[in-house]
């Protein structure tokens, strides 16, 4: 006895087809994902279609349940009624052929029941059938013709706008009959198709104003938030919205409140130790300049240099230059300035920015950055190439590029630290006290924009600085 083969089982997510062929189905979860990046991400959009997907589907719902149980039953009654007509006209000419009889058939036909009846002598039916783009018209006249009439009988529905053309085999010819088209089909339905037409655009706009205005408070609030983050002072917006929306806007209010108040007596400490210890540091600089010369006196203005430098980068990194107002500034005004300082630091700097080329930036913020960027590349490099360039979105790219040794891939992160000076990577310029990147960084995203590190063509550190417009 032989052994039978096993039976192979199709494995989940596939389906069989004819011919062997099995299809494979796309997994429920890539159907999620592909579903969630075709729905709307704004809140707008999917508020909207929380509004819409309803609407849609009791339209539906109600267009299917009128045109099935209305129109349908309507339209079956009507074609019912008119078929008996057309019945009750041949028969009774059946019964009497004779142009008398006929014209006393016509006569009742068109006075009572709006039928205009004539006969075709010698004429046949047409072979081919004319039927009309909304078949269940033709199909329910049709029924009704042929459980009413025991000849054979041809219509048309579409040789007239307003009429319906019935036609009905007799011995000595073909019996035609002209109905009004009111007779075989409810013709009130692009009433209901109207009404609920209307219905749906007054109820979409009301959702539309609705949802609009409630969306337009969430985005004020994002606006209002974003520039305080850019360290903007704009007036004091008016809450409005839904009561949730209110509330998060007085909360993020009192918390801007609380938050510039720790501002400025941050501002006012540190005014108050800038002037305390840039006075005993003047102090010593004067007693030094007064001094006899001594050896160690070119160290100890070496040591004052330092410290006074070491100073301002500590009070630069903690003020961040929060309080300067934007202005509309050249760009190629602030490279040149630059790079002079890069000059001055012996070495070569090379200059490329259009000259009409401007921006709304804190002038002040952007030198101090492009100050501690130049100077490092400076003191890293022969050559420095400072560059900048208008982005197709509107915004600004400055870049500092030298040929130093560059910094590795996996520490760029770690050089926007503040206090991290790696001196494994570079040569640390003993003034140094790691916090020109991380000052570079903050300026940056004041400023709504960042700074990213990467490999330069002159073979060193790539520094950019990306704004938005």
């Amino acid at each position: 006895m032989g052994v039978s083969p096993p039976i192979r089982q199709a494995p989940p997510d596939t389906f069989p087809r004819k011919g062997g062929r099995v299809v494979k189905l796309l997994p429920a979860s890539l159907w999620a994902r592909v579903l969630k990046r075709r729905l709307p991400t704004s809140l707008w959009g999917r508020s909207l279609l929380i509004i819409v997907l309803p609407v849609l589907v009791m339209q539906v719902a109600v267009t299917w349940a009128f045109f099935d149980m209305h129109w349908q039953t309507v339209t079956a009654r009507l074609s019912e009624g008119l078929a008996g007509d057309i019945a009750w006209a041949s028969e009774s000419y059946a019964d009497d052929p004779t142009p008398r009889n006929l014209e006393i058939i016509a006569d009742r036909a068109q006075r009572s029941m709006s039928l205009s009846v004539d006969l075709r002598e010698g004429d046949v039916l047409p072979e081919e059938p004319d039927r009309g783009p909304i078949g269940v018209i033709d199909r329910t006249l049709e029924e009704a013709l042929r459980s009413r009439v025991d000849r054979p009988v041809w219509f048309s529905t579409t040789r007239y706008p307003a009429y319906v053309d019935i036609r009905v085999q007799h011995p000595d010819g073909v019996l035609r009959v002209i109905a009004p088209r009111e007779r075989a089909v409810a013709t009130q339905a692009h009433i209901f198709v109207v009404w609920l037409f209307i219905a749906t655009v007054m109820l979409m706009g009301v959702a539309i104003l609705f949802i609009r205005n409630q969306v337009r408070a969430i985005e004020r609030l994002a606006e209002a938030a974003e520039a305080f983050g850019r360290g903007e002072t704009s007036e004091r917006f008016k809450p409005h919205g839904a009561r949730e929306v209110r509330a998060a806007a007085r909360a993020f209010m009192d918390m801007r409140d609380r938050i510039q108040r720790h501002i400025e007596q941050r501002t006012a400490l540190l005014a108050s130790v800038s002037h305390d210890l840039r006075t005993p540091l003047t102090r010593l600089r004067l007693e030094l300049a007064l001094a006899p010369p001594f050896k160690r006196a070119s160290a100890m203005r070496g040591d004052l240099d330092e410290m006074e430098h070491m100073i301002d980068e500590y009070l630069a990194f903690a003020r961040g230059e929060a309080g300067e107002a934007a202005q509309t500034v050249s760009v190629g005004a602030l490279l040149a300035d630059a790079g002079e300082d890069v000059r001055r630091a012996g070495a070569e700097v090379e200059v490329a920015a259009p000259e009409n080329l401007t921006a709304s930036l804190r002038p002040l913020s952007i030198k101090r950055a492009l100050a501690n960027l130049a100077g490092n590349a400076a003191a890293h490099g022969d050559h420095v190439r400072l560059a900048a360039r208008a982005l197709p979105s509107g915004g600004l790219e400055i870049t500092v590029e030298d040929d130093g040794p560059g910094i590795p891939d996996d520490m760029h992160e770690e050089a926007f630290r503040p206090f991290s000076r790696l001196d494994a990577s570079r040569n640390q310029n003993r003034k140094g006290v790691g916090l020109g990147l991380a000052i570079a960084r903050d300026v940056a995203r004041s400023h709504g924009g960042d700074i990213t590190l990467g490999r330069s063509d002159l073979g060193g550190l790539r520094a950019a600085i990306r704004l938005p417009g």
